[in-house]
């Protein structure tokens, strides 16, 4: 299954269940979800009952994490152990609180976001109707959490490349 069918399957699958009034968020585990460093993450987030005025619901699949609006719309959805991203020109890469983040906006208005330079890398599913991204990841309820995980890259732009990079990207 495509990353991008399995991102929307598991946003549907969430969203499903909150519609039913369950208090569990059906989630599917990522590959290296027994990863210890995500076990490390999850742990970090056991006081993160509130990211952006989101309440976190249980979920029912190994480092997760769910935080629901007062509607009970799916507003962040959090998998740790997603596939680790090489470096990339085809999505946005942001930094803020010192996590690198790339941006997969082809869903707006959820967008996907992973870690970059981080392994394994966490993946949050933010609805942007309901919440703000910036809010999310510049929460340190979260970003503490996600330092566990030591960076070893970091994002570049284009004018920090040496000049045969910038060659080989045209």
């Amino acid at each position: 299954m495509s990353p991008r069918l399995a991102s929307a399957a598991i946003l549907l699958l969430g969203t499903a269940l909150l519609g039913g009034c369950s208090s569990t968020v059906h989630l599917e585990p990522a590959d290296d979800a027994n990863n210890p460093l995500c076990a490390e993450v999850l742990v970090g987030l056991k006081n993160a009952n509130s990211i952006a005025d989101m309440d976190r619901r249980w979920t029912d699949a190994q480092s997760t994490a769910a935080w629901i609006a007062p509607d009970g719309a799916s507003a962040i959805l959090l998998r740790c152990g997603v596939t680790v991203p090489g470096p990339t020109a085809d999505l946005q890469c942001v930094s803020l609180e010192g996590i690198d983040w790339l941006v997969d906006d082809s869903e707006s208005p959820k967008l996907r976001l992973t870690t970059y330079g981080r392994n394994p890398a966490v993946q949050l599913y933010i609805d942007t109707e309901v919440v703000s991204s910036n809010d999310v990841i510049s929460s340190r309820a979260l970003v503490g959490p996600l330092t566990a995980i030591h960076a070893d890259r970091q994002c570049t732009t284009p004018d920090e490349l040496d000049e045969d990079a910038q060659e080989l990207l045209g």
